[in-house]
């Protein structure tokens, strides 16, 4: 049994149509879904802009934590008083408009007892022991204003945090207290802004506030790709079609 010629291409055509259709709902989906986080982060920024040149009040306690919504506060003005645990801090690497070096976050422990931590700023990496900046601790009850920010639990992809060599890549507030065993220390830090800074103190003010916006680059390339597999497609039916005609013609 042979199929017909005309049965052949209405197949082909059958296949190629529905294959397009798949493919340029894939491609839509995907544009589509950009100009959703679009939207999503332009709420971001706008968001975090309120937060960064909002008047700074009292970064929450652990109760007020407990109920907060998290994401809100992320990149808040805050201030915090108590006194700086100058004997615990720990190091954490960065890489900076500086250049490489170190984060120093030292706990720091509110009126109440409880602690959180305090990203005091960037050092050099010879800056990194604290004996070498030690006219630089701030010793006794203090205020501290700057930026609430999430914890940064587990570490980096293909940087994972070392405890046990005291190796840090990421800020894991929850690992630091652990390491140091320490008690009542709240879920998030604190990046100091730049009114402590000093000669021998870390350089606070340094908080990197830049989110990728790529999104509607992104969509506008799904959705081309999308018009793209269109064109083919109807190119391709076309060819389908008019070899169709050939054929018919010069079987007659």
């Amino acid at each position: 049994m042979t199929i017909k010629p005309a049965i052949r291409i209405k197949t082909k055509i059958a296949l190629i149509t529905v294959i397009a259709l798949l493919l340029i709902s894939f491609l839509v989906g995907l544009g589509s879904w950009q100009i959703q986080r679009y939207g999503w982060k332009q709420d971001l920024i706008a968001r975090v802009e309120q937060n960064i040149h909002a008047a700074p009040r009292k970064a929450p306690e652990s109760g007020e934590w407990a109920v907060a919504d998290k994401k809100a506060l992320e990149y808040r003005a805050v201030e915090v008083s108590g006194q700086y645990l100058n004997t615990q801090e720990i190091q954490v690497g960065a890489l900076t408009e500086k250049g490489s070096g170190y984060w120093i976050l030292t706990p720091f422990q509110r009126d109440n007892g409880e602690i959180l931590f305090v990203n005091r700023g960037y050092v050099v990496t010879a800056k990194r022991d604290p004996a070498s900046r030690a006219s630089g601790q701030i010793e006794g009850e203090t205020v501290v204003t700057g930026l609430l920010r999430l914890t940064e639990p587990k570490g980096f992809f293909l940087r994972q945090n070392k405890p046990e060599q005291n190796i840090w890549y990421s800020r894991d507030t929850q690992a630091f207290a652990e390491n140091l065993g320490l008690r009542n220390v709240l879920p998030y830090f604190v990046d100091a802004d730049a009114s402590q800074n000093r000669i021998d103190r870390p350089i606070g003010g340094m908080t990197v506030v830049k989110f990728a916006d790529n999104h509607l680059a992104y969509a506008f390339t799904w959705f081309s790709l999308a018009l793209m597999v269109l064109g083919m497609t109807i190119y391709l039916i076309y060819y389908e079609v008019r070899r169709k005609r050939k054929s018919d013609q010069a079987s007659e």
